[in-house]
């Protein structure tokens, strides 16, 4: 489904990624693990189109995707959860939902994947008037979930989804991410919290000064030390 073949992307003198490649399978969860500075938000603005890469190419669906604008992006069936939720607070939660349809017009459409949303989101249901300021921290990143899904997306972008959230808080969001992925959907995790990564993911890329440096699963980085203490800062 996706293939990033040897992206490099330079801010500026400096080269943040370097030859990068890995690949998403449709219907799969894939991880990019990494700390600080390891260059994970640097790729996925390279694959949303908010960053043109230096090198190589993103391949989705057969077709060459690197360079495209943000919203032919969406259109080609990417969407992004980003981190920090981005919610915009003084909004409904309906009209937050409506914002991630921006490139549909089909009404019915549109409104019986709010239902969806709130079938997966009891939370957004009982809030569905309120202003998304309103809610918690925990309930937001549920709503950015919930409007990266109203573009009906084939493949789910998810920037560090368990930044700032509790651990029980943490556990619905496991559990809500593996619902969507029953579905069908494909999902590139992108987290700092190995446990998300082994409860999740399958194949579990480690990110390290701008390169792959292993290749591995999520359940392993977890359970090595080295692994943690040397690329992860644990």
């Amino acid at each position: 489904m996706l293939a990033i073949e040897n992206l490099s992307v330079w801010y500026g003198p400096t080269e943040v990624l370097r030859h990068v490649s890995f690949t998403v399978e449709t219907g799969s969860i894939v991880a990019l693990l990494g700390g600080n500075g390891a260059g994970k938000t640097t790729l996925l603005k390279a694959l949303s189109g908010l960053l043109r890469p230096t090198r190589g190419s993103v391949i989705f669906d057969s077709r060459t995707i690197s360079g495209l604008d943000p919203r032919d992006i969406v259109i080609a069936g990417i969407a992004q959860v980003p981190q920090g939720r981005f919610v915009w607070p003084s909004m409904s939660v309906r009209d937050n939902l409506e914002l991630g349809a921006i490139t549909r017009n089909d009404r019915a459409g549109i409104e019986a994947d709010i239902e969806r949303v709130c079938a997966i989101f009891p939370r957004m249901k009982e809030k569905i008037s309120r202003a998304a300021g309103s809610m918690s921290g925990g309930e937001q990143q549920m709503l950015a979930i919930g409007r990266a899904l109203m573009a009906r997306p084939k493949l789910l972008l998810m920037d560090e989804p368990s930044h700032g959230l509790s651990p029980l808080l943490v556990q619905d969001l496991i559990g809500a991410v593996a619902a969507i992925n029953r579905e069908g959907m494909s999902i590139l995790l992108i987290e700092q919290n190995v446990g998300v990564a082994a409860a999740l993911a399958g194949p579990t890329h480690v990110l390290a000064n701008g390169e792959i440096a292993m290749t591995t699963t999520g359940e392993r980085v977890a359970n090595d030390p080295a692994v943690l203490r040397n690329y992860l800062g644990r």
